[in-house]
C-alpha cells in the first residue's frame, strides 16, 4: 500500500481549507447542531499537519508530551518553556483546527495574575487560539476570558493532580461526586469557558453533564455521550510505551510498522545495499573522466 496521498485525498484536503476555521463558537454550534467534535493531541510540525488534514476539529497540544514524547512518568515535569515550544511548532502546521495549549502544571497554581500572564504567552509567543486548564479554576477562568483568551476546562481525572488522587483513578464514581463535578463544570461554563473535558469519569456521569451543560463537553475515558471525543494520537497509532488505557482504542500499529522499517534499512546498510547506484550523486562526465585520470596517474606513481 502506497503511503503517498492521492491525487483524491489532496483534492479531499484542499476542500476542508475552504471550510470555515474552527474556534470556541463554532464548536459551540456543533453542539446545538448535534453535531459530533472530533479531537487529538498533537506535538510537532508533522504530526500537526497530519491530524489537520484529516479534518480533526480541535488539536490540543497537551502536556501528555511530556509523557509520550519527553519520557517522564507523569505531566508535572514538563515546563512553560517545553509547551511553548511545541505549541508554536503545532500552531505553524495547522490552518484550519483550533488549537489549544494545555497550561503545564506550576503555571497556574498560584496567583490568578500570574496564571494570565502566562496564558498570555501562549497567545501572543505561541499562537494558541485557547488554552486548557485542569481543575474548577473559576476566578482563573473569568480572569483569562476578561483578558479575551478563551479557554477550555477539564475535569474529572485531571492528571496534574495524579499525587493527590492516589494515581490515574476513575472518578465521580458516587452519586455526591457526581454532582460536585456537575456543579463544577457549570461552574466553569457559568465563568465563561468555551468548553469542557471531561476525563475518566462513569459514562453515566458525563452523560448527564453533557446534556445539561451549555457548552461542549470533550470525553476522554467518559463515554459516547460527550459531544466530542479526545485522544493521544500517540495511543490511537500504537506509538505510546505507555500501559494501554482502557478507552483507547488503537487505529494503526506504527511500532510495529516503524520498526520493522528501520531494521531493513539497518540489514541494508550493513549488507551494502543501500545506497545504491541510482540513489547516489555523480559527478558529470568530464569530470569524472578527470578524476579517473587523476587517479591513475597517482596510482602510476606508487607503482
Amino acid at each position: 500500500m502506497s503511503l503517498i496521498p492521492s491525487g483524491a485525498s489532496r483534492a479531499q484536503n484542499d476542500s476542508l481549507y475552504k471550510m470555515p476555521k474552527v474556534t470556541l463558537p463554532s464548536l459551540m454550534e456543533m453542539k446545538r447542531a448535534g453535531k459530533r467534535i472530533s479531537a487529538l493531541t498533537a506535538y510537532d510540525y508533522a504530526s500537526a499537519r497530519i491530524v489537520d488534514d484529516a479534518g480533526i476539529d480541535l488539536v490540543l497540544v497537551g502536556d501528555s508530551l511530556a509523557m509520550v514524547v519527553l519520557g517522564h512518568e507523569n505531566t508535572l515535569a514538563v515546563t512553560v518553556d517545553e509547551m511553548l515550544h511545541h505549541t508554536r511548532a503545532v500552531r505553524r502546521a495547522v490552518r484550519r483546527a483550533l488549537v489549544v495549549a494545555d497550561m503545564p502544571f506550576g503555571s497556574y497554581h498560584g496567583a490568578v495574575s500570574e496564571g494570565v500572564a502566562n496564558a498570555v504567552r501562549f497567545v501572543k509567543e505561541a499562537g494558541a487560539e485557547a488554552v486548557k486548564i485542569e481543575g474548577a479554576r473559576i476566578d482563573l477562568t473569568r480572569a483569562l476570558v476578561a483578558a479575551e483568551i478563551p479557554v477550555v476546562g477539564h475535569l474529572g481525572l485531571t492528571p496534574q493532580s495524579v499525587n493527590r488522587m492516589g494515581g490515574f483513578k476513575v472518578q465521580a464514581k458516587n452519586a455526591q461526586a457526581a454532582d460536585e463535578l456537575r456543579r463544577q463544570a457549570m461552574e466553569l461554563a457559568e465563568a465563561g469557558a468555551g468548553a469542557v473535558v471531561l476525563e475518566g469519569i462513569p459514562r453515566e456521569v458525563a452523560a448527564r453533564i453533557s446534556a445539561e451543560l451549555p457548552v461542549p463537553t470533550i470525553g476522554i475515558g467518559a463515554g459516547p455521550e460527550c459531544d466530542g471525543q479526545i485522544l493521544v494520537l500517540h495511543d490511537l497509532l500504537g506509538l505510546s510505551f505507555l500501559p494501554k488505557a482502557k478507552f483507547a482504542r488503537r487505529y494503526a500499529d506504527l511500532h510495529t510498522f516503524m520498526h520493522d522499517a528501520v531494521s531493513h534499512y539497518r540489514e541494508d546498510v550493513l549488507g551494502g545495499s543501500f545506497p545504491t547506484d541510482e540513489e547516489s550523486y555523480h559527478l558529470p562526465t568530464a569530470e569524472r573522466e578527470q578524476l579517473a585520470k587523476r587517479v591513475a596517474k597517482k596510482e602510476q606513481r606508487r607503482a
